[in-house]
């Protein structure tokens, strides 16, 4: 029987079945059909079924007649199942062998030729390195996400990796700005693992990209070019850069908080950078970003400024604002 790989299976829905049917259908089709002999159009639709069994001569009228498909099938699926597990169980062994020797790798003195610095150059390469050294993550799991959409892909694919690591009991921390509240795919990244032990906070300023794995090893982003990326294993910049997410981390709100109060402090702190924007002077698309909302969204804050001051124009905000001594933070000091 020939090979049932994807290309087959395609030739079987799309030309193999309506043959099929139309065997049953009018009753068979004669041995010597134009169609079917080599070289005829249905060819090859004609021999698939022949070689599965789904037809067969019948030699007291040189016609092809069908035969039932539950007799058959077995012998198609079947095996493919079979391969499938054996595959899926090889998978399973590589990884734990390779989970094996990367342990060895990052133990060893010479872990990295590069020393403690390795520059990413390009999308695949930062993939491929994150991809080889949260999944073998021991202890913790750190990571700073400013922007708050995700591709269903992307997503699933971290869903998949960090509930692995959950289940191991590795502590996952996520932070991301408030701003990502809004965003179906990450609230369903979150109900998907908030019930296996991640945390996730948000907050309002804006902060850079950041993993951090074991407290040993950070990958953080070039400033000038999103296609390169550091992993640093430096002990000391390592630590740096752990001491300044948990920074961030005390100060953010946690993202399963419903509370009133809570929510009321997150609009709060999303006027506040609002105004501080605009008493700083910066341009929209830096705003927007600071705030990680997109420029329509950071608009309409600001329109809700110009309301709640009754200010026509920016310039007029931007003078009641002045005028009424509020500082860059929101803030009133005649309340201090």
């Amino acid at each position: 029987m020939g090979t049932h790989d994807a290309e087959s299976r395609a030739l079987f829905e799309s030309a193999s079945t309506p043959l099929y049917e139309e065997i049953l259908t009018s009753g068979g089709v004669v041995a010597g059909d134009p169609r079917i002999v080599p070289g005829g159009e249905l060819h090859a639709a004609f021999e698939q079924l022949r070689e599965m069994g789904l037809v067969r001569l019948d030699p007291g009228n040189d016609t092809w007649v069908g035969e039932d498909p539950s007799l058959i099938q077995n012998r198609v699926v079947a095996p493919l199942s079979q391969r499938g597990a054996e595959l899926l169980q090889e998978s399973a062994r590589w990884a734990e062998s390779f989970q094996a020797v990367s342990q060895v790798w990052r133990r060893a003195p010479n872990a990295s030729e590069q020393g403690p610095f390795r520059y990413l150059h390009g999308l695949e390469a930062i993939n491929n390195f994150i991809s080889g050294v949260v999944p073998d993550a021991e202890e913790e799991v750190l990571t700073a996400q400013p922007q708050s959409g995700r591709k269903p892909a992307v997503a699933e694919d971290r869903v998949a990796i960090e509930r692995s690591l959950l289940e191991r009991g590795v502590k996952v921390l996520t932070l991301y700005q408030h701003s990502a509240r809004r965003s179906t795919g990450t609230r369903d990244y979150v109900a998907a693992l908030l019930p296996l032990g991640a945390e996730v906070r948000t907050q309002d300023e804006f902060f850079n990209r950041m993993i951090v794995v074991d407290r040993r090893v950070a990958i953080i982003p070039s400033p000038d070019d999103l296609t390169t990326a550091l992993a640093i294993r430096e002990p000391t910049i390592v630590a740096y850069l752990v001491d300044v997410f948990m920074r961030s981390w005390e100060r953010a709100r946690p993202f399963t908080s419903q509370d009133a109060s809570v929510v009321k402090d997150i609009a709060d702190e999303q006027r506040a950078m609002t105004m501080r924007m605009l008493i700083e002077g910066h341009s929209d698309p830096v705003s927007a970003k600071r705030l990680g909302v997109s420029p329509r969204t950071y608009a309409g804050y600001v329109a809700d400024l110009k309301d709640e001051f009754d200010a026509e124009t920016r310039f007029q905000l931007g003078y009641s604002l002045g005028r009424l001594g509020l500082r860059v933070d929101g803030t009133d000091p005649e309340n201090d």
